[in-house]
């Protein structure tokens, strides 16, 4: 090896010790590669390494409860899939697809980095045709010449479970087991498969008027309509828990658990729909009791189990976080609003 000159060998190790991991999508994708690169295979079908990843994860969380990620009491979408597929909600070819069309969106791209860079690396190990298939380079197909790769497997176990180690401790939940087991519940009860809300703005714009649920601030242009209980837990779109809000409010927030005094107000937003004769009435009393205690205990039991099951990380880090009551946030709202130019002037 020229002096100065990274060999292949090192450059895979640097990707796999390296990289800015928030998820273990990274480890699992570098064992596939190598099981690929042993088979000598010079592309590789998009499905086929749709499956082998599948695989690689029914594996690993069919020994390992650990978390996959880094975000407090949240799963990876591949956790998902495979809780949906062990539960029977989808098939193996379903499961596929999905890992296919929505498991493969960042991590194919940004494998092969260190740390936030793409240069060093660049395409040394595949090339994407996006969809279609990976077409593997000598680099990555001579990698298993280094004593088998059993080194390189080992590598890839132990940074996999160092990641599992630290995002446990992230996720601080007492009773995981527990945890897993109420969204196991939602999961059975609820669908993996997300519906487009777009239609339910004017019925929502209705009860709530122009303002953000969640600042207060009017809304300009079009409003997202966000899950006040985290859709990634609950898995459904029932109605009673969409609000309207600012785009910035609605990332912002994120799939975080908002504190209680914005589970009050939806209690009162959702009351005020109850006092119509519109159709979706008749759908609230299906999912949450025909008297309104019945409705405010199911809402209040539904957001303790959330906070089981989320991890009780706030949205802004504090129970009683409001954005209605902060000027900032509401300045910075309206700022963003009207326009940063028409502001200045």
């Amino acid at each position: 090896m020229k002096e100065g000159k990274i060999s292949a060998e090192e450059l895979w190790k640097a990707v796999i010790l390296y990289g800015l991991n928030q998820a273990s999508y990274k480890m699992a994708l570098g064992k596939v590669l190598l099981d690929f690169a042993n088979l000598r295979v010079g592309e590789v079908r998009w499905s086929d390494l749709s499956k082998a990843f599948l695989d690689a994860y029914v594996g690993r969380l069919s020994s390992s409860n650990h978390p996959q990620q880094s975000t407090p009491g949240r799963l990876t979408k591949l956790e998902r899939i495979v809780s949906s597929l062990n539960n029977g909600l989808i098939t193996y070819d379903e499961a596929v697809d999905m890992v296919a069309n929505a498991g493969f969106t960042d991590v194919v791209p940004r494998f092969q980095t260190i740390g936030a860079n793409r240069q060093v690396v660049n395409q040394a190990f595949y090339e994407i045709d996006f969809g279609k298939k990976l077409i593997l380079k000598d680099a990555l197909l001579a990698l298993p010449e280094v004593d088998g790769g059993s080194s390189l497997y080992g590598e890839i176990n132990a940074r996999w479970s160092l990641l599992e180690g630290a995002f446990s401790i992230n996720h601080s939940v007492e009773n995981l087991e527990l945890a897993n087991s109420i969204r196991d519940t939602f999961l059975l009860s609820g669908s993996i498969k997300r519906t487009s809300l777009t239609d339910n703005i004017p019925f929502l714009s209705g009860y709530q008027g122009n303002a953000c649920f969640y600042c207060g601030e009017p809304i300009l242009g079009i409003p997202h309509v966000d899950h006040v209980l985290p859709r990634q837990v609950v898995m459904h779109d029932h109605i009673w828990n969409l609000v309207l809000s600012h785009d910035f409010c609605n990332l912002n927030k994120s799939d975080q658990i908002v504190g209680p005094h914005f589970i009050q107000k939806l209690v009162f937003r959702n009351e005020n729909i109850m006092g119509s004769n519109h159709p979706w009435k008749k759908k609230i009393i299906e999912q949450l009791g025909s008297t309104k205690s019945q409705r405010i205990a199911k809402t209040k039991e539904l957001y303790e189990l959330v906070k089981i099951a989320r991890g009780e990380v706030f949205w802004g880090g504090e129970r009683t976080y409001n954005p209605r009551h902060d000027p900032f946030y509401g300045k910075l709202i309206t700022v963003l609003n009207n326009g940063v130019a028409n502001h200045d002037k």
